[in-house]
């Protein structure tokens, strides 16, 4: 079983390897070569995607197989796919280098934390790693660089580790992680596997439905009527049914019971929705309708382990070309930096609402004042 700290203590990460060079392992490689350009980068892929990986300049060189690719290393990414890494922590345990990290992407985190103390060696240091970025589209020609700017990046500790380890023997790879723009949030693998499933598993099954609701309808005009219909809020809830089944089969297995509890929470709360209407109890209705509200927009506490909360600003910006980027191009002159944007209300040919969240209230007032000099409709709620 691995322990928490390396014997002799970790390196400083000068070489890193990521296997899997796809969205997410192209997204990483490009983000650092772009801020930690002193690192070098090697990827392992099918020989075509690294090809690709390297022509974007997301790795510097190519390894033809694991074990090659971890030899002096000082981190090992696992990029893949849940049940790939799993079985290729077995594959490198024995080839890693003294006093290596490694770290993971996958959205489920027990299994990969539990094979990582059976398999890895006492000299590795193992931290589980999940991004919460992606996109409707795999594959390294659609890895940015930016992809994981301001996204949450789960990092989950072995079982009985402290988390001023975070700040100590795992502060390298912290830093690194730090490094693509993310924001790390600590969560045990239980706890992390419980929450992404009502926050990411369950809505991509729901998305799925909600299309099929339409696509399925047996009346061919009505399907084709529903779809031309469908608004922005139908578009919103639905645009990750796009998402491919390869991506999602490792993560429905692996994390099949929280996903099973998750949906059954959802199925009372929807056949409690249904009685309410039955029973035309508008206030029960008009009850649920706020608590969801509520909830919706209340921010992160500021505690332990969980992210600060953000200032939130809100602008009204019309329906031209260009006004996204005009509309920043006004803060990033007044060095104020937007930590999270969010569309909440568009009509077409009117323009929409824009949330831009800040790292400071004080930051929030001064974007208020540039927008507001600039000619557009901003607000703190």
């Amino acid at each position: 079983m691995s322990r928490l700290f390396a014997t002799p203590p970790p390196r400083m990460i000068e070489r890193l390897t990521v296997i899997g060079t796809g969205l997410i392992g192209g997204s990483l490689g490009l983000a650092w070569a772009q801020r930690q350009p002193e690192i070098t980068i090697v990827g392992h892929d099918r020989p075509e995607v690294l090809e690709r990986a390297e022509e974007r300049g997301a790795i510097d060189e190519k390894a033809a197989d694991p074990l090659s690719a971890v030899a002096d290393t000082d981190l090992v990414v696992l990029a893949t796919p849940l049940a790939t890494t799993v079985r290729l922590l077995d594959t490198i345990a024995d080839a890693l280098p003294e006093g290596c990290f490694v770290t993971d992407v996958a959205s489920v985190k027990e299994p990969v934390l539990d094979q990582a103390a059976d398999v890895l060696p006492d000299h590795a240091t193992f931290l589980g790693g999940h991004p919460m970025a992606g996109a409707e589209h795999s594959g390294i020609d659609h890895a940015d660089p930016l992809l994981f700017e301001n996204a949450v990046y789960s990092l989950c500790l072995p079982e009985d580790t402290d988390e001023a380890a975070l700040d100590e023997g795992l502060a390298p790879l912290v830093e690194l992680i730090e490094a693509t723009g993310s924001r790390p949030l600590v969560l045990d693998a239980p706890r992390h596997d419980r929450l992404v499933a009502a926050t990411s598993h369950v809505p991509q099954l729901l998305s799925v439905a909600l299309v099929n609701l339409v696509a399925t309808t047996e009346d061919d005009a009505d399907r084709d009527l529903a779809l031309q219909l469908a608004g922005g809020g139908f578009r919103d809830m639905t645009r990750i049914a796009s998402s491919p089944f390869d991506v999602w089969r490792d993560v429905l297995v692996g994390n099949e019971r929280a996903i099973h509890d998750a949906l059954s929470r959802l199925r009372r709360g929807l056949r409690t929705l249904r009685n309410r209407l039955i029973e035309e109890d508008l206030d029960a209705l008009e009850d649920a309708f706020d608590e969801a509200r509520t909830a919706r927009d209340a921010m992160p506490q500021d505690s332990k382990g969980f992210l600060h909360p953000l200032s939130d600003v809100y602008v009204r910006a019309p329906d031209e070309e260009g006004v996204i980027h005009e509309l920043s191009g006004h803060l990033l002159d007044a060095d104020l930096n937007i930590k999270d944007i969010e569309l909440q209300t568009i009509r077409d040919g009117t323009g929409g609402t824009f949330r831009l969240a800040f790292e400071t209230a004080g930051d929030a007032e001064e974007a208020v004042a540039v927008l507001s000099a600039a000619g557009y409709e901003a607000r703190r709620p």
